[in-house]
């Protein structure tokens, strides 16, 4: 494990659209990509500039939306987390219907060279703080694929638990994703 590091921790800026975009761009580019995320890289990379101007204005003070980033010292981004609000009623991504008002953390990324420093737990700490201080939210998710062994043993021991969720990975029903939750202390 890498020596712990101090990171900001905090919203992305409207202005910072730029660095929203590099950093996602490096997320698609990492070797996990093919099971962390939904998006490839070609087509992040094909989005025009109005695209990541929009991502990054609906980021920092959403009631329904917050991207954190957690900074290091030399003003790197070492990572990112987007912490969404799901309303109860409403469609879920995987095409059921939300039952409570919870929070989903998508878009999860480290750096290689920031990750086992401290950066995940920084930006998880933020996220689900965040979420809690939404009244009426009973509860944070996330997905993960079933290939994805280091996200998975992060998350539990963040304090997520499997839900029993299970959804085919959209373009590749023969993979799956779990859902996993972590409910309000």
């Amino acid at each position: 494990m890498e020596q712990e590091c101090v990171y900001v921790v905090r919203a992305v800026r409207a202005d910072e659209w730029p660095r929203v975009r590099e950093l996602r761009l490096a997320a698609l580019r990492d070797p996990a990509a093919p099971v962390a995320f939904l998006e490839t890289y070609e087509d992040a990379a094909a989005k025009p500039d109005a695209y990541w101007k929009e991502r990054a204005a609906g980021a920092p003070r959403g009631r329904h939306v917050r991207q954190f980033v957690a900074e290091g010292p030399d003003g790197m981004w070492a990572g990112s987390v987007t912490a969404l609000v799901e309303e109860a009623g409403t469609a879920d991504v995987f095409g059921g219907v939300i039952e409570r008002r919870q929070a989903h953390l998508v878009g999860v990324y480290v750096r290689p060279e920031h990750r086992g420093s401290g950066a995940t737990d920084a930006l998880f700490e933020a996220a689900v703080g965040w979420a809690w201080s939404l009244e009426g939210v009973e509860r944070v998710r996330l997905y993960v694929h079933e290939g994805n062994p280091r996200a998975q043993a992060f998350y539990r021991r963040f304090g997520f638990v499997r839900s029993g969720g299970v959804a085919p990975v959209p373009g590749d029903p023969s993979s799956r994703e779990f859902e996993l939750v972590l409910k309000r202390p």
